[in-house]
């Protein structure tokens, strides 16, 4: 997979360069502001876009300035958003152009390299990779809310969800059986009132509702 990073600091930059080189990825263009993200990614047209939220000149929001642009202009593309802490109000922006090949972790999340890596690709191939921090801070909780329908495992399973796991990852995390997780899910939709129907992704209903967007 082509990839396209944009990181302002020098060593992180170079690091993660080799990081994803040695996962199996071909990092196209490595990048340190948000104007030569865009026009990297218009030359290289990358399988997914790897970039810091805080860039030059101010180090305030430039690099989600210019994920948002390049979710709308690219929306195939995947974008993964690495911040040195949970900003919701980007996360929220984040999530409201799409909720399909989108990740947003936090930067101690990739000093875990296997779990780095495997998130870029669940991005990459199409999925949602959330920190569980991020997760947390975008969960709203209000008065005769559906969720509170939930059980506390099904909470816990909607929570693995919407961090971007499959069935398989939910029942490799909670050590239970494929058919207990397919209840589970099942369940959640029941309580959440997301009948099935041909023309909506209910799972991705399901994780819109937990996350309040």
């Amino acid at each position: 997979m082509r990839v396209v990073l944009a990181e302002d600091s020098v060593l992180l930059r170079a690091g993660l360069t080799k990081l994803l080189t040695d996962g199996g990825f071909e990092v196209v263009a490595a990048v340190s502001d948000a104007e030569a993200l865009l026009t990297a990614v218009a030359e290289q047209k990358p399988d997914v876009v790897v970039v810091d939220v805080r860039m030059p000149p101010t180090h305030t929001d430039e690099g989600i300035r210019a994920a948002l642009v390049l979710r709308r202009m690219y929306p195939d593309m995947a974008l993964c958003v690495l911040s040195q802490y949970v900003e919701e109000r980007y996360a929220r922006d984040l999530m409201s152009v799409g909720t399909t090949k989108i990740g947003y972790l936090l930067k101690d999340r990739v000093a875990q390299v296997s779990d780095f890596l495997d998130a870029l690709r669940r991005v990459a191939t199409g999925g949602t990779a959330l920190d569980p921090e991020v997760v947390d801070q975008l969960l709203v909780r209000q008065g005769d809310d559906p969720l509170e329908r939930l059980t506390p495992r099904e909470q816990e399973v909607l929570r693995l969800m919407a961090e971007g796991r499959s069935n398989n990852g939910i029942t490799e995390t909670l050590k239970v059986s494929h058919s207990a997780v397919e209840k589970y899910v099942t369940n959640i939709f029941v309580k959440l009132d997301l009948p099935p129907t041909d023309t909506d992704h209910r799972r991705v209903l399901a994780v819109l509702r937990y996350l309040r967007v």
